[in-house]
């Protein structure tokens, strides 16, 4: 009966075939093919629940070359043709012009571009180039839930308020989307490696005392005390509600290249200029400062100015 009941637990629960994994997001033993129909289906159900998209839109998609943006282009094409989207589907991707620095990647991208049949440009700005209508982004629920704790360690108020958003910058030029907001790490992982996608593999190094860092360690040992652990967190982090009283910051434009910012110079201009004064890290870190024009160095503080930082409560 042991025995019996050891071979029955190895059974896809939805077709009673051989399972081939145990689903980190439900803990189900499926087979490959159930796996990859309740994977697909759960992300249509997210973009029609959620009217991502609408007939006829260009939708670019954010392509690293790694496998949550490979498994999103591969997704996303199958089920623009599946469903009928309708959707005109681009790649977007970043060359940065560095020898050396994302030469493996690209290579990647561009076989993606081959292997699904999609025009592939330079992203951002080039998606305003192209004047696509939405700018799909590969981050997944494992994501989310980490960007969650941080802006609550942070005290990030405006962050906070929006950092579950499925859609953002709908006040701008060219909203972003995350289909993969419910979808969990694992599973992005285990559905490129039983679909056999073609992607670049690296190890994502963070800062030793960097708090993503530690918020994705804590997040890992709570998933494996409950798998349902990182879909808790979104949940937890859609229902913060922000004072009425809380003054939230203004967007506004860059000084120096005129591209939208929350600060004085966008993240690009401020690489660039550490780039061009032989300050490469300047502007990574959370302590660095912006040298802007007149000299006068601005401190910052996750992001922000410390003069800037806006204080509010939130409302449970």
């Amino acid at each position: 009966m042991e025995q019996e009941r050891e071979r029955n637990g190895r059974l896809c629960c939805l077709c009673s075939g051989r399972a081939a994994l145990r689903r980190p997001k439900t803990l189900q033993q499926l087979c490959r093919e159930c796996f990859f129909r309740v994977f697909e289906d759960e992300i249509h159900q997210v973009i029609v629940s959620n009217g991502l998209f609408t007939r006829g839109e260009r939708v670019a998609i954010g392509a690293s070359g790694g496998k949550d943006s490979t498994v999103l282009a591969y997704v996303l094409a199958k089920l623009n043709q599946t469903h009928d989207y309708g959707l005109h589907l681009f790649l977007l991707s970043v060359d940065e012009g560095i020898t050396g620095y994302r030469d493996d990647s690209l290579e990647t991208v561009h076989r993606n571009q081959i292997q699904y049949g999609l025009p592939l440009k330079a992203l951002d700005r080039g998606a305003a180039l192209l004047k696509v209508d939405k700018l799909v982004t590969g981050h997944n629920a494992d994501d989310i839930a980490e960007t969650v704790l941080l802006n609550i360690l942070r005290g990030d108020i405006a962050r906070l308020s929006r950092c579950t958003s499925i859609t953002t910058g709908e006040d701008g030029p060219i909203p972003r989307c995350k289909p993969f907001k419910y979808t969990y790490e694992k599973e992005i992982v285990m559905y490129a490696y039983f679909k056999r996608l073609d992607y670049f593999s690296t190890e994502c190094i963070y800062s030793p005392n960097a708090y993503r860092g530690f918020a994705r360690e804590f997040i890992k040992d709570l998933e494996r005390l409950r798998p349902r652990a990182v879909l808790d967190i979104i949940r937890s982090g859609e229902n913060f509600r922000i004072s009425t009283t809380a003054k939230m910051p203004e967007q506004g434009t860059c000084e120096r290249c005129g591209y939208i910012s929350s600060q004085k110079w966008c993240k690009a201009c401020v690489l660039l200029d550490g780039l061009n004064r032989g300050l490469p890290k300047l502007g990574i870190g959370r302590s660095h400062g912006v040298i802007g024009a007149s000299g006068d160095r601005n401190e910052r503080n996750g992001g922000k100015t410390i003069e800037s930082k806006q204080c509010g409560t939130l409302d449970f």
